[in-house]
């Protein structure tokens, strides 16, 4: 079973996110728990936390078929002390409101070295945040999404993801998103079919498709090994059809929240509708 979704609002409080996601047809989706802009939020209340879990229940989206996504600032693999604690922290309050609202994986970007430190170095610190924030949490996956490898930003290959992963105590609780326009624009040829069949064997082989918790369903403004991270929608980028229309075939991808942050939200209804009908 294929669960298609968006990244929908969740302005005026979580439990407005199923409805959203509801609107579109959705049958999975993602959201931001918290402003992903400003580093502290307010808590959840009980009422958003009661709202949220009742309108999941009655549209019928289970932990499964949602994946929350944390705040842009965090970085969790800071070169400095004061900039990792706070990105830490943060990380940490990100994970404690999934487990309030009974979400079972948090996606983020892994972290970026800024020029300040070796690459395996950031990895690794990576890999001991993530750590920490698991050791004080339970029932949540942290999940690592790759990225196009824009800037100092690093899990863009499935190397680094791997290394990341190999460094977490708990391999149950950590898993991987993966983005096809980052996926692209990093190097991976997904455009075509045995540029697809390759790229996934390769990722079976690094990472492991039990791992895989969750994608981002993106065309792309750039091209390939770009590395430049510019969403499109679906059809209107560089991509093509055919990587999608191998996604929507391939059991491999069922049974996991596979999410739209397409730019245009005014045709995710269509978007979904389209992925659906391949």
């Amino acid at each position: 079973m294929k669960y298609i979704g968006a990244h929908v609002s969740a302005s005026g409080g979580v439990e407005n996110a199923p409805v959203n996601a509801k609107a579109i047809g959705a049958k999975a989706f993602a959201l931001f728990t918290r402003n992903q802009r400003q580093w502290k939020s307010s808590p959840l209340t009980k009422k958003s936390i009661s709202l949220f879990k009742e309108r999941c229940e009655a549209f019928g989206y289970a932990a499964s078929q949602i994946l929350p996504h944390d705040s842009y600032l965090i970085n969790l693999g800071h070169p400095e002390a004061e900039g990792l604690q706070k990105s830490r922290e943060a990380f940490l309050d990100e994970m404690r409101r999934c487990e309030q609202l009974g979400l079972d994986r948090l996606n983020f970007h892994p972290g970026s070295h800024l020029k300040q430190m070796d690459v395996e170095d950031c990895l690794a610190r990576i890999a001991e945040s993530v750590n920490w924030a698991l050791d004080q949490t339970s029932g949540v996956c942290a999940v690592l999404e790759n990225t196009a490898g824009q800037g100092t930003n690093l899990g863009y290959t499935f190397e680094q993801l791997a290394y990341i992963i190999d460094r977490v105590e708990d391999k149950s609780r950590v898993g991987v998103c993966i983005d096809t326009a980052h996926t692209l624009a990093a190097g991976y040829d997904i455009k075509t079919a045995a540029g697809f069949t390759e790229t996934f064997r390769h990722f079976d082989e690094v990472i492991g498709f039990s791992y895989l918790r969750g994608m981002h369903i993106n065309d792309s403004k750039k091209d390939l090994a770009t590395r430049v991270d510019r969403h499109d929608s679906i059809g209107k980028g560089v991509m093509g059809l055919t990587t999608f229309k191998m996604l929507m075939d391939d059991p491999r991808f069922d049974n996991i929240p596979l999410i739209l942050e397409t730019p245009d939200e005014s045709i995710w209804a269509e978007e979904i509708a389209y992925l659906y009908s391949i």
